[in-house]
Formats: C-alpha cells, sequence, structure tokens
C-alpha cells in the first residue's frame, strides 16, 4: 500500500491515538498484574500473622483487597505517579468490597458472592478511575 501526500495527516493521529489506546492497555494490564503479585507476596504473610483470621469471608475479601491495593500503589508509585492518583486507585479498589460487606453481613449474600462481586465490580471501578485520569495513566 502506497502513501500519498495526501493521507498521510489522517495516518498520523490515527496511530497516535492507537498508541495512546495501547499504552492505556498496556498500564491497564501492568497494574492488575501488580496487584497479582502483591496478594501472592502478601497472603502468606497474613496466614503467619493472624492465624484464623481468613477463615472469615469479610476478613478474607478485605485482606486480598489491601494486598491487591497495596501491589497496585507500590507499582503507581515506582512508575512516578502521584498520591493523589494512587489513593483514588486505591479506593476504587477497596469501595466495591466495601459496599458488599453490608449485605453479607445481613446475610443477603454469601461469602463466595463478597468475593467475586468485589472482585467483578473492582475492575470497572479501576477502569472508571484510570479513564477520569486517562492522561495521566497513558503516558506512565
Amino acid at each position: 500500500m502506497t502513501t500519498t501526500l495526501h493521507d498521510a495527516p489522517t495516518d498520523r493521529p490515527r496511530t497516535s491515538r492507537r498508541r495512546g489506546y495501547l499504552r492505556f492497555a498496556g498500564h491497564y494490564l501492568e497494574m492488575l498484574v501488580a496487584m497479582l503479585v502483591g496478594m501472592v507476596a502478601l497472603g502468606p504473610l497474613w496466614s503467619w500473622a493472624t492465624p484464623g483470621l481468613t477463615d472469615r469471608a469479610d476478613a478474607q475479601a478485605m485482606i486480598m483487597a489491601a494486598d491487591m491495593t497495596i501491589g497496585m500503589g507500590l507499582w503507581m508509585k515506582i512508575r512516578r505517579h502521584s498520591w493523589r492518583h494512587i489513593v483514588e486507585m486505591s479506593a476504587a479498589m477497596i469501595l466495591p468490597f466495601v459496599a458488599l460487606l453490608l449485605p453479607y453481613r445481613l446475610g443477603v449474600i454469601s461469602g463466595g458472592t463478597l468475593m467475586t462481586g468485589g472482585h467483578l465490580l473492582m475492575l470497572p471501578a479501576m477502569l472508571v478511575a484510570m479513564l477520569l485520569r486517562r492522561a495521566d495513566h497513558r503516558h506512565h
């Protein structure tokens, strides 16, 4: 395919936009990996430090949310995000679990639903937080 002078100006913005989307998606994936690392690295510490605590579904959900948040927050700090952005993303990760604690405690949902629902709600909540600060997450 040949490019004419007429085609060149429209290709650059499209390519630039595509790169921006790819960087954004890559950053989202980096944060998911950082969350997984936090969960795997910190999870055993809780089991050792507080035996039996993770037997409770509500405690287990909040500990897992905290582990993932710590991993993600550390990665964001390494990537030079501001504390404000780290706090916003942390809130997006923890609030879905907090919102499900009351239905769990009232017996409306099971522990499995608390855990699954918290994770399923966390992912779009993180995406919304990132979209609100799109430029900050596209260039890191």
